[in-house]
């Protein structure tokens, strides 16, 4: 199957679930035979359940983490903070994109944790916007994290917002393996 005009989404808000609605895109995409790529932006590290069962799916999807490791498992706490490394770690990030855009290879290219990356000032909207404007056409971009820009939001094709009813972190109880990282 090939897309004869792949769109750009937007998963972001405060709620839980960004990432998850771009894995289980991901997921969708594999069923229907569509080869992806997801590029993780500040999630350093090997705790991410996700990836696991993702290298279980290899020849189907090529995964591109970057960024320091943010998350202590052991206290299941986040580190917060931009340093200059995380900025190194995000420039690496998009210099994958542009990889990926002139290799053509792939028909789903998740940005996970862009938005959030950008909010934080690890890189430039307008670096980005830039960047996407070189995509190929029959490439669908999924753009996950928080605090998605404007300039985001006025290129994509669908935003969705994702909020919190109620969420149990509020309750004291800390990330949980296979359910939030």
């Amino acid at each position: 199957m090939e897309l004869k005009r792949g769109m750009i989404q937007i998963f972001t808000g405060p709620g839980k679930g960004k990432t998850s609605a771009g894995i289980g895109s991901a997921v969708r995409a594999i069923g229907a035979g569509l080869r992806v790529a997801i590029v993780s932006f500040d999630k350093g590290g090997d705790h991410y359940s996700e990836r696991k069962t993702l290298d279980r799916l290899a020849e189907h999807v090529d995964q591109f983490p970057t960024g320091l490791d943010r998350f202590n498992p052991e206290t299941r706490t986040f580190r917060f903070g931009v340093e200059d490394q995380d900025v190194a770690e995000a420039a690496r990030g998009l210099s994958i994109i542009r990889d990926l855009f002139e290799r053509g290879e792939h028909d789903l290219v998740i940005l996970d944790e862009i938005n959030t990356t950008t909010h934080l000032g690890m890189v430039e909207a307008a670096s980005v916007v830039e960047l996407l404007s070189s995509k190929p056409r029959n490439m669908e971009i999924i753009m996950t994290g928080r605090n998605a820009p404007d300039a985001y939001k006025e290129i994509a094709d669908l935003v969705s917002e994702i909020r919190d009813e109620k969420h149990y972190m509020k309750k004291g109880i800390g990330a949980r393996e296979g359910f939030d990282y």
